[in-house]
C-alpha cells in the first residue's frame, strides 16, 4: 500500500474529513491550524494502523500513551508533542460530541512536562539479553540483530539508524558515517559485534529483501523498502519483551545506554559528545547525572560505610 493510499484509508476510517469540516467551519480555526491538526492525526492514525487498529473506537488509552512515547523517541520537541496531544484530545472530544464514541480514550493523555528528566538506561546484562533476543530461525532475525547492535554499539538516533546508507558503512575501518540533525556529518567507531551482525545481515537477508526499492538504505522492511522509524521502534519493543525486560525500551534507550556505559567505563565527556553528535556539551552532561547515580550505587554496595 502506498503512502497516499494509506492516508486516504486513514482519512476515511478515522472520519478525518468530518473533523476537518468541524475545525474550519464550526470552530473557526485558521487554515494553517487545520492543516497542522490533520497532519498530527494522520500520524496518530498511521501509528494505530501499525498496531492493527483501523477505527477510532478501537483506540485505547495505552495505545495513545505509546504514541506519545514514540513522538518523544523520534526526537520531536516538547512544543510539537504538546500540539499533537492537543490535536488528539480535540479530535476524540469531537467524536464523543458527535455520538461516534461513547468514551474518550484521550481524557487522561498527558503532554510532556517542561524540563529534563533522567533517561531510562539498561544494565549491561539487560543489553546482552536484548541483543540475543532475535531468534536466528526467524526470517528477519539478522536484520533485527543488526538494528539493535547499531543502536547500542554506535549510539545513533532512530532517524540516523533508519537513514544509514550502504555507502555509510565503513566496516573495514570500524566506522559508520552518520548524518545527524541539520545534516551534520560525523564518524562513529563501531566494534566487532556490530560489524559481525551487520556483515551477516548484508550477505544473507538483505539481498533477499532488496527488490529495487531500497534507496540504498541498509535496513529494510519485509517489503524491501527502507525501514521506517515506527518500524524500528516496534522491533526494539518486541526484542525487549522477548528478553524479559520490564522497563520501557525504545531505540533512544539504546542511545542512552550507549552513552551511560561509556561514561561508567571512564570515557571523556567530550568524546561522548562527539560520538552522540551533540552540538552543545550541556546536552551530553545529562548523562553525568546517570553516571553519578551509578557511582552512588557502587559506593553503597562496596564501601564499608556506604
Amino acid at each position: 500500500m502506498t503512502v497516499a493510499h494509506l492516508r486516504e484509508r486513514i482519512s476515511r476510517e478515522f472520519w478525518l474529513e468530518g473533523f476537518r469540516d468541524y475545525l474550519s467551519l464550526e470552530s473557526g480555526h485558521s487554515a494553517n491550524t487545520v492543516a497542522a491538526y490533520l497532519r498530527d492525526l494522520n500520524r496518530m492514525g498511521e501509528f494505530a494502523v501499525s498496531r492493527g487498529v483501523h477505527h477510532p473506537e478501537k483506540v485505547t488509552r495505552p495505545l495513545l500513551r505509546d504514541f506519545v512515547y514514540l513522538l518523544k523517541d523520534l526526537g520531536l520537541s516538547a512544543a510539537t508533542i504538546r500540539r499533537e496531544v492537543s490535536a488528539v484530545r480535540t479530535y476524540f472530544g469531537f467524536l464523543v460530541a458527535e455520538g461516534r464514541l461513547t468514551e474518550n480514550p484521550s481524557d487522561r493523555l498527558e503532554s510532556p512536562r517542561r524540563g529534563r528528566v533522567l533517561p531510562p538506561v539498561l544494565s549491561v546484562s539487560e543489553v546482552e539479553a536484548l541483543l540475543a533476543s532475535p531468534r536466528v530461525e526467524e526470517p528477519l532475525a539478522w536484520r533485527d540483530r543488526a538494528l539493535l547492535e547499531i543502536g547500542y554499539g554506535a549510539g545513533l538516533r532512530v532517524s540516523e539508524i533508519c537513514g544509514l546508507g550502504i555507502t555509510d558503512l565503513l566496516l573495514t575501518e570500524n566506522l559508520v558515517r552518520v548524518f545527524g540533525k541539520g545534516g551534520k556529518e560525523r564518524l562513529v567507531p563501531i566494534g566487532r559485534s556490530v560489524i559481525g551482525a551487520v556483515s551477516v545481515y548484508l550477505h544473507t537477508i538483505r539481498p533477499e529483501l532488496d527488490r529495487g526499492k531500497s534507496g540504498g538504505k541498509v535496513l529494510l522492511n519485509a517489503r524491501g523498502q527502507p525501514l521506517s522509524r515506527v518500524g524500528a521502534w516496534g522491533i526494539v519493543k518486541r526484542a525487549a519483551e522477548r528478553a524479559g525486560i520490564t522497563k520501557r525500551v525504545t531505540p533512544h534507550t539504546l542511545r542512552h545506554s550507549f552513552a551511560t556505559h561509556l561514561l561508567e567505563g571512564g570515557a571523556d565527556l567530550r568524546a561522548v559528545q562527539e560520538m552522540l553528535g551533540h552540538a552543545d556539551l550541556s546536552t551530553t552532561q545529562i548523562y553525568t547525572h546517570v553516571d553519578r547515580e551509578y557511582l552512588r550505587s557502587v559506593h553503597k554496595q562496596f564501601h564499608p560505610r556506604g
